[in-house]
């Protein structure tokens, strides 16, 4: 009978064991955390928000990848991602920002100003650095004290705008224009500075700005008939995530009434728009990305680091929509990249 009993104890105890270095083993089971847990020396762990899904900040967010690898951190071998995107929700944002914050990760990513506003406010406190890109106005933003000297827990990467050679783009295409759209949200810092640095940029060119302020998505469709009435001669976009998000409204709206909408970057002229002096926001991204491993490795502190920012581009045109609005290519321009419109626009 001992020796039965033996038998059965060992078996139990030997099930405890296993039991227990499976829970030892196991992750969080937080939803959007891909990584090794955080065992590996020198591993780290971040948070990183997107704010909307558009092409040029899923763009953002392979080229921050790509640069923390640079920097020598790998996703799922040294360091653990906690991703969320917030949808083009701002209290969404806010509430996975403070998530992030209360776990003290290492690090917090953003993506675009909506979600870097959301990551400073619930890090700040905590003394959690933010890393952010896709920010067209850090300072109006408040995220920094100035792009040479942040001063706060947050630094990143400017995605300003080359509004000057936009404009000339504008003007070799459409030769007699007088009046330039503009749809912002009104709610989008970047949206409201990008706005005026380009009304003091374009009477240079004998051009008017008329904006169209939005609120929320379901305004794009009207504000774009608005503009549309208002007799405007073309559209121009910026890093709106709230128009960009919706830009079928405004294309529609656009081709409706027989003008183009000229787009901050390249994705949006595959989407729909005709030309674009273009930011390569994989580039942006990789750049931040680096930023972010210098900072996890204790080379950098945010407060000292200077942001990056790109104020170059590069023309791009899309041949079916120039076809379209039956307009030729100015010889300025034909050199410049080509495109075609992607059947998903």
């Amino acid at each position: 009978m001992m020796k039965k009993y033996g038998k059965r104890f060992l078996a139990a105890a030997l099930a405890g064991a296993m039991a227990l270095a499976c829970t030892a083993c196991g992750g969080s089971g937080t939803s959007g955390i891909s990584g090794s847990a955080g065992t590996a020396e020198g591993s780290k762990k971040i948070g990183v928000i997107q704010f909307t899904t558009v092409p040029s900040l899923d763009n953002c967010y392979k080229g921050f990848l790509k640069g923390l690898q640079d920097e020598g951190f790998v996703k799922d071998k040294n360091l653990t991602i906690d991703f969320q995107n917030a949808q083009a929700e701002t209290a969404t944002a806010d509430t996975q920002a403070q998530t992030m914050a209360n776990k003290k990760y290492d690090l917090l990513g953003a993506i675009a100003t909506p979600a870097a506003m959301s990551a400073y406010s619930a890090a700040k406190s905590n003394d959690i650095p933010v890393v952010f890109t896709a920010v067209s106005d850090p300072v109006s933003a408040k995220l920094v004290k100035s792009l040479d000297h942040p001063g706060s827990v947050a630094t990143g990467s400017c995605d300003q705008l080359p509004l000057e050679a936009q404009v000339k783009m504008i003007r070799a295409f459409l030769p007699k224009a007088k009046k330039i759209g503009v749809l912002y949200t009104t709610s989008e810092p970047n949206s409201v500075s990008t706005l005026e640095r380009l009304k003091k940029i374009a009477p240079k060119y004998n051009f008017e700005v008329v904006g169209q302020g939005v609120t929320n998505d379901s305004e794009v469709a009207s504000g774009a008939q608005v503009l549309v009435a208002k007799g405007v001669d073309c559209f121009n976009n910026f890093t709106d995530n709230n128009v960009v998000n919706n830009m079928k409204s405004e294309l529609q709206a656009a081709n409706k009434a027989g003008i183009p909408v000229f787009g901050s970057e390249e994705e949006q002229v595959r989407g729909g728009c005709l030309g674009s002096v273009s930011i390569d926001y994989t580039a942006l991204g990789e750049e931040t990305g680096k930023i972010a491993g210098k900072i996890l490795k204790g080379e950098a502190k945010p407060q000292d680091t200077k942001v990056y920012t790109t104020q170059t581009g590069t023309p791009i045109y899309n041949t079916d929509v120039l076809t379209k609005l039956k307009l030729t290519v100015p010889a300025a321009y034909k050199d410049a990249a080509k495109t075609t419109t992607t059947k998903s626009a």
